[in-house]
């Protein structure tokens, strides 16, 4: 299977948040899961896991449509767009 366009068109990774913190959920005085990292944009969201799904919010009010984790040690992308993803 060929990746996506949007996962092709990726040339550097932005790196895992230095804060291990969803802003908007610290805002609402909310928990989260795990974070995940805007590629267009850098914005830290919350996945699809957490009741909030701030990551999944990002995309669709701005449809920046790669995100890679946040979590120390995982390193892959999604895209939203085309429901795929990649490790690299």
């Amino acid at each position: 299977m060929a990746l996506c366009a949007h996962l092709q068109a990726i040339e550097t990774i932005i790196p895992t948040p230095s804060e291990h913190v969803c802003p908007e959920c610290v805002a609402m005085g909310d928990t989260w899961v795990h974070l995940r990292v805007c590629q267009t944009c850098g914005h830290v969201g919350c996945c699809d896991s957490s009741k909030n799904k701030h990551a999944t919010q990002h995309f669709r009010a701005t449809e920046h449509p790669v995100v890679s984790s946040g979590e120390t040690g995982e390193q892959w992308v999604w895209c939203y767009a085309d429901s795929q993803m990649a490790e690299y």
